[in-house]
């Protein structure tokens, strides 16, 4: 079995700073992968916050944060493999496209299909109002072309089975040749669950031979579903974005400590963890862009 490429989704879209160990400002994004980069992380994905006072808990699409953030992730660790987020709600897409443009990352996260994002409390109200995260085949082909253009490899994310079925008919005919890169996203409450289980389904639903990984949501929980992914083969991913708990149910300080962690599992399955040069090779990317247009 061939080394697991691990992932660092370092700070997700509004993790609340004041609540959590997550990072927001160029030098805390840039001490957080070097953190995961010495613990094993080849990969890192990033979201961007907004810097002003008290609003870092906010999503931004400014090219001037982006460069600034991967500017200072490719300074502390300049081999690390840089993966932006492009999700988005509603048809407006320039903000995403600006800092892919900007910041010419290898790997873009492209989310392959739509779904309603629900989450109850325990009383049954909405944790939040009920949204759909809209993902048409249009707005699909438009990510897809940029990435094209800027020589981005794109991870194709998949909240739902369906979405698993039909994301290489989605990318043929927008063009993209190969066979996807899939990341299974587990554990939103509206999308498939976190449950070990249903792993042998979804890798008899892709593209023979294409790579896979998956984003495991939730708590201690999780944590079975990460050796499992290990034990068949896929890639790797951890971080505050998904988590802020240990196998142990103890909170994470930080990126590092879910990584480390993460990359024990993996070696206690005998796989070994691939250096950013061997992710490289093992996920087609060239070598990372000058940022600018």
């Amino acid at each position: 079995m061939d080394k697991s490429v691990v992932t660092c989704a370092l700070t997700g879209v509004l993790t609340d700073p004041a609540v959590y160990p997550a990072p927001v400002t160029p030098e805390e994004m840039a001490r957080e992968a070097r953190r995961a980069y010495d613990e094993g992380a080849s990969v890192v994905h990033i979201h961007f916050r907004r810097l002003e006072p008290g609003k870092g808990h906010l999503p931004s699409w400014g090219p001037e944060v982006a460069t600034a953030v991967v500017a200072a992730i490719r300074d502390a660790c300049p081999s690390v493999i840089v993966n932006q987020t492009t999700g988005v709600v509603g048809p407006d897409i320039a903000g995403p496209l600006a800092c892919l443009r900007a910041v010419r990352p290898e790997i873009a996260a492209l989310n392959a299909g739509s779904l309603n994002y629900l989450k109850t409390r325990g009383d049954g109200t909405w944790a939040w109002p009920p949204m759909l995260f809209d993902n048409p085949v249009e707005k699909v082909a438009a990510f897809l072309q940029t990435m094209r253009e800027c020589a981005i490899e794109p991870e194709f994310e998949c909240f739902d089975t369906g979405i698993v079925r039909t994301a290489a008919a989605i990318a043929r005919n927008c063009g993209y040749g190969r066979a996807p890169k899939y990341n299974f996203v587990m554990g939103v409450v509206s999308g498939m669950p976190a449950d070990p289980d249903l792993l042998p389904i979804l890798t008899r639903l892709i593209v023979a031979g294409a790579r896979w990984s998956v984003t495991a949501i939730g708590r201690k929980e999780i944590w079975p579903l990460h050796r499992s992914v290990a034990e068949l083969g896929g890639d790797l991913r951890t971080g505050l974005e998904d988590t802020i708990h240990l196998p142990d149910g103890s909170r994470a300080a930080s990126n590092g400590e879910l990584v480390k962690a993460l990359v024990a599992v993996a070696r206690e399955t005998g796989r070994a963890v691939a250096s950013p040069e061997e992710a490289r090779l093992a996920l087609n990317l060239s070598q990372p862009q000058e940022i600018g247009p």
